[in-house]
């Protein structure tokens, strides 16, 4: 895929439905009694392999991927069934496996669950550690706390341990694993964070008819709840927003509306970080539904300054640091990057990857053991970006190829399909 420098950013656009709700609306809908209709699901591929994992398990799920619609016809809490072969491939998505095994660790028959040459990398003992804690038989198949994972049944009349988890890294997929576990449990399930990460998950069981409750860094659930089917209207993904805004505001004389993104405050960093770097960015149009709060975001051009991002902002903003990077090169002074570690253990290092891309095209950029350090107002130019088929870096380096001199080559660009299909089409119908 080849990107040249672009000229203005102006009308309107719609990006595609949130990926964390999508891949939450099958879970639950497939967990709970009568039918559940999703609009505007995201019909990229990781979405799509949950789908095919809950029809492996029984549910029956329909797919009208023109109307970006889906109905689940849940069975209950225990109408999952064993697959037929036993064996769940999630594909690339961690959202997946992590949040599955939490609900195959609470079921009366085994499996195995794994996915492609990425996700067999990727930290599973995040996981592995509270469900072993509520007395879940699952194990690494190859002992190296990643996929296969094989989930042992329960015996007969045998629950799931509650318990008060302390989890050592603010992550929402260790706390929705364990938090969809605590359903089977025999007593309440607690997950306590260092920070709070993105809370789908308690929102979405409580719109079911779960029994949550949040308390500054704690979210907890009572077991055994009965859950509705419902309608589920998904907002636009603000982690695709972002590379949107991020080109708006880099490439000169740009206005641009993004319609209908969710704001949820525990993924409301990008936004955060914009108006630090005194960015021209507004909300319009503000609503809720569901418990997901959503708006329009006018962005406009804006003269940008560097600043440290850290803390307690991270987990809000952690698959944005590919596109703030690319800000910060653009902004006048020094921005830091720190407390990112989880960056590492993505689809990939994506410290290493970002820094090395980003040098390759002429940027002041240091890595450091926990972010990047970028000294902005280099004039970048194109480069070959090797994306590592993370759809993430794919993403933010044709954002900066909009507004780098000459022609950048982003290498294995297909894997955007992951969360956005549609990327090089909506970013590339600005004059290209």
């Amino acid at each position: 895929m080849i990107i040249k420098k672009n000229g203005p950013l102006k009308g309107s656009i719609r990006v595609p439905g949130d990926k964390s709700i999508s891949h939450r609306a099958i879970m639950l809908g497939s967990l709970s009694d009568g039918k559940t209709e999703v609009d505007n699901f995201l019909m990229g591929d990781d979405c799509i392999s949950t789908i095919s994992c809950f029809r492996q398990l029984g549910i029956p799920i329909d797919l009208d991927s023109n109307k970006h619609k889906v109905t689940i016809h849940g069975k209950g809490l225990d109408g999952l069934t064993a697959p037929s072969n036993q064996v769940l491939d999630v594909g690339n998505s961690g959202t997946t496996i992590r949040l599955l095994s939490g609900i195959l660790a609470g079921q009366s028959f085994p499996s195995i669950i794994t996915g492609d040459a990425s996700i067999v990398k990727r930290p599973m003992g995040r996981i592995l550690t509270p469900l072993r804690q509520m007395d879940a038989d699952i194990e690494s198949k190859d002992n190296n706390n990643c996929a296969p994972l094989q989930i042992n049944k329960l015996g007969r009349n045998v629950k799931l341990n509650g318990i008060h988890y302390h989890s050592p890294v603010a992550s929402a997929q260790v706390k929705s694993c364990a938090l969809l576990a605590g359903l089977y449990a025999d007593g309440e399930t607690k997950v306590t964070e260092p920070y709070v990460s993105r809370n789908h998950t308690e929102l979405m069981l409580s719109e079911f008819g779960a029994s949550v409750h949040v308390s500054d860094n704690t979210a907890s659930i009572l077991p055994r709840p009965k859950l509705t089917g419902r309608k589920i209207n998904v907002p636009g993904d603000i982690s695709s927003a972002a590379y949107f805004i991020a080109a708006a505001l880099i490439v000169a004389n740009s206005e641009l509306l993004i319609k209908n993104v969710g704001i949820n405050p525990t993924r409301d960093g990008i936004l955060q970080v914009c108006r630090m770097m005194e960015a021209d960015i507004s909300l319009e149009n503000i609503r809720t539904d569901g418990g997901e709060p959503s708006a329009d975001i006018l962005v406009r051009h804006s003269n940008l300054k560097g600043i440290e991002i850290g803390g307690s902002i991270i987990p809000t903003l952690i698959d944005e640091i590919p596109i703030i990077a690319v800000l910060s090169c653009f902004a006048e002074g020094k921005t830091i990057i720190k407390n990112a570690e989880e960056l590492k253990v993505k689809e990939s290092n994506r410290i290493e990857v970002i820094v090395k891309n980003l040098t390759n095209m002429g940027a002041d950029i240091t890595a450091t053991d926990d972010g990047m350090i970028i000294n902005g107002g280099k004039t970048l130019h194109g480069a070959k970006i090797d994306s590592k088929l993370d759809h993430r870096i794919a993403m933010a380096f044709t954002v900066a190829g909009l507004a780098a001199d000459g022609s950048t080559s982003i290498l294995d660009p297909e894997c955007v399909n992951i969360s956005y299909p549609e990327f090089f089409k909506d970013i590339l119908g600005f004059n290209q």
